[in-house]
């Protein structure tokens, strides 16, 4: 099968719709990726973050071609993935609304060892060197490689999800064969 880059007049526009609810069907970690240039703070929210190795131990990224932040940390060569716990809901929000520097105004941040903001409280931030760009169609797809790793010692250690189009928490599942009897559980309350 050949694979060939449509122009978007060339594409089935029911492919799109279709593909585009598929993917709100996957549910995905809410992640804050920062860097910072010339002093000032930029960042994004994005849940296509995944572990890429352990040796060096390194992360993939998806970020978005056209969003404001990607050139900043391509030229940066640095940046920071901080997960969002349901908590930091807020945070999410807030970047969402604002743009620039305003997006760090809801929150405490921290200079990691790349200079990368990483927030304090998240279950967990990851400061990265940039070591690779792919290209990825609309999105560049950035491999960082970990120089600092922090974790939350406060027991909020949760992910803060995205499905679709709209934020989740997770809850635990509950081993149905082996629950006590008096435990009652209501599977619609297990659902999104």
């Amino acid at each position: 099968m050949a694979s060939e880059n449509l122009n978007m007049d060339q594409q089935d526009v029911g492919i799109l719709e279709s593909f585009r609810q598929a993917m709100g069907r996957f549910a995905g970690a809410v992640n804050a990726i920062t860097t910072e240039e010339e002093g000032e703070p930029s960042g994004l929210i994005a849940t296509a973050v995944c572990s890429l190795s352990f040796e060096p131990p390194s992360v993939l990224v998806c970020v978005n071609k056209k969003g404001r932040s990607h050139d900043a940390i391509i030229r940066r060569g640095a940046f920071a993935v901080n997960l969002l716990s349901p908590s930091l809901m807020h945070v999410a929000s807030q970047f969402q609304k604002e743009r620039g520097a305003a997006r760090f105004s809801n929150g405490k941040w921290s200079a990691g060892p790349t200079g990368s903001p990483m927030l304090v409280g998240a279950p967990m931030a990851l400061d990265c060197q940039l070591a690779m760009v792919h290209d990825g169609y609309s999105h560049s797809i950035l491999v960082g490689e970990v120089v600092h790793v922090e974790l939350s010692g406060d027991g909020d250690d949760a992910s803060l999800l995205w499905k679709g189009r709209g934020y989740h928490q997770p809850i635990e599942v509950v081993d149905l064969a082996h629950r006590p009897a008096a435990h009652e559980l209501v599977l619609d309350e297990m659902l999104f």
